[in-house]
């Protein structure tokens, strides 16, 4: 994790926001032998008798599976938009290029939920990816009874109890005013993933540079 206290985001809405919109995430863990597991999967965060979780199923007996039945230590890692960002495009340009991104680490403890839980899951992960339509003929409640019967014998649900939640929300905070604001212009005429960045940073210009501090340069070196 790149731990620098300026790239935090203490905005617990905003935190949730992002895993929301971008729910694909990177589950991590270790098997038996201390190898480390990956998977990409769709997880949802929810709050259930006052308890902040994230959800989500795999399938079963595979390498992912097998390693989570050993070690519930888990590590998921979200991440939004990311970007390229050219050192000439700092107020002193003969500086290191750099890269903004928007990145969710939770650490926790997983535990594989019964029948009825794994299908509380698949209702709420169908029904967020349709839009919460209800009359959708691929949300859960809508599909064959046979098909579901024969799928829910090959996946398993799971539910992370939230131990830790880092983030680094990387957008150029250690830069100058001049610098930053020229950072979002050019950004604005790149692509997506580009202009949703200079859109976060947007948001974040004013709080950073208020009267108090416009006059100040921060001066801190950048990593790739």
């Amino acid at each position: 994790m790149y731990n620098i206290p300026y790239h935090k985001e203490t905005n617990n809405q905003v935190v949730d926001e992002l895993i929301r919109q971008y729910p694909l995430a990177f589950l991590t863990g270790c098997d038996s032998e201390n190898k480390p597991v990956v998977t990409q999967i769709p997880l949802f965060i929810e709050e259930i008798d006052g308890r902040k979780l994230l959800r989500g199923h795999i399938m079963k007996n595979n390498d992912h599976h097998k390693a989570f039945l050993n070690n519930k230590n888990v590590l998921a890692v979200f991440t939004g938009k990311n970007t390229y960002v050219s050192g000439t495009w700092y107020s002193n340009p003969y500086t290191p290029s750099t890269w903004n991104y928007m990145s969710v680490h939770i650490k926790g403890n997983l535990k594989f939920v019964n029948e009825n839980e794994l299908e509380d899951i698949l209702r709420v992960t169908s029904l967020y990816f349709e839009n919460q339509n209800e009359e959708s003929t691929t949300t859960f409640d809508k599909l064959p009874t046979a098909f579901k019967q024969k799928a829910l014998k090959m996946i398993v649900g799971f539910e992370i109890e939230i131990v830790d939640i880092d983030t680094v929300f990387k957008l150029s905070q250690d830069r100058d005013i001049e610098s930053y604001q020229n950072i979002i212009r050019e950004l604005e005429m790149q692509n997506e993933d580009a202009r949703v960045i200079a859109e976060e940073m947007e948001k974040r210009e004013k709080g950073l540079f208020s009267k108090k501090n416009k006059s100040t340069i921060i001066v801190k070196g950048n990593k790739m």
